[in-house]
């Protein structure tokens, strides 16, 4: 990392792209989503806070940040010309785009993680999937970058296009500047962050978690996925998991918003994800609508995970 006040720790978003030879297309892709999120950081300082009076995917009721933050998304990405499909945790399609000038992208993505925690005022977030081409149901493994921006008491990005995982945080002028590059995690934590009703846990998973408390790893949950993942990556260990619950074998996160890109960036990061069987980025998304279980974090630590859900 940079130190402050030097010519490293001052380049921004599009140069770090840059000198990192990413594609011309890519490069703009991955400005235009950083462009959105001053809209909707805009939004969440100042929009409604109630419900849009309508439902997702899920069945879920939608926030009006939600589907605001949305349009937001979708009309940036529609306008860069570079995009030939995106899919959003708040539409119920895949919707295509004329791309102008190849190579073009498909992007996969939740606008506004956590949104229910805004009403309390904790931090949120935009999660980010790109794939090269128009085809969305690719494994994880085949993407060609992934980001999340942080919206808490400093609003961050962290991405990668597959050499290293970078931050950015947003300055005074609302511009993205190099803060952490080349991001670690080490293969073990002491910190776990556990979604999910405990008392609906399975066997494997309870047992999992007792031995991380015997082993002194300290319960650092914050509610919404973004944060926890930025915890893990920032702090460089630790494990996050929403498991497989009675009576919901497949978990609640989602692979292609959600699971997918996160598991990407901690990889990358010398992490791990998991279902608890195998890794994340090599499931074969069966639609838009797939969840997964997720172990991720610490190599060691997801490691465990699945030796205790193997012995279930």
């Amino acid at each position: 990392m940079g130190e402050p006040g030097s010519t490293k720790f001052q380049t921004d978003l599009r140069r770090h792209l840059r000198d990192s030879d990413v594609e011309r297309n890519l490069v703009m892709l991955i400005c235009e989503l950083a462009e959105a999120s001053k809209y909707i950081i805009n939004s969440i300082r100042t929009g409604d806070l109630g419900v849009a009076g309508t439902s997702n995917l899920y069945g879920e009721d939608q926030l009006a940040l939600d589907v605001l933050s949305d349009r937001i998304m979708q009309k940036r990405l529609k306008n860069s010309g570079v995009v030939a499909s995106v899919v959003s945790e708040e539409t119920d399609e895949i919707i295509c785009f004329e791309c102008e000038d190849g190579p073009c992208y498909s992007v996969a993505y939740d606008p506004l993680d956590g949104s229910s925690l805004v009403d309390v005022n904790l931090a949120v977030g935009t999660i980010i999937s790109i794939h090269r081409g128009n085809n969305l149901l690719q494994k994880g493994r085949d993407q060609v970058a992934a980001l999340y921006i942080l919206y808490g008491p400093r609003t961050t990005l962290v991405y990668s296009v597959g050499d290293g995982v970078h931050e950015f945080a947003m300055n005074h002028l609302m511009e993205y500047t190099l803060t952490r590059e080349n991001i670690t995690i080490d293969n073990s934590g002491g910190i776990y962050s556990p979604g999910g009703q405990r008392n609906l846990y399975t066997s494997g998973t309870e047992k999992y978690v007792l031995s991380l408390e015997e082993s002194g790893h300290k319960l650092r949950y914050s509610g919404g996925f973004v944060p926890d993942i930025n915890q893990l990556l920032m702090k460089g260990k630790g494990v996050f998991f929403y498991p497989h619950l009675q009576g919901r074998p497949q978990g609640k996160l989602r692979m292609l918003y959600e699971l997918n890109p996160m598991a990407f960036l901690v990889e990358h990061a010398g992490g791990a994800a998991s279902n608890g069987c195998k890794p994340i980025l090599d499931i074969e998304p069966s639609g838009i609508e797939m969840c997964s279980p997720v172990f991720i974090g610490s190599s060691k630590d997801v490691a465990a995970a699945e030796e205790f859900i193997s012995a279930e």
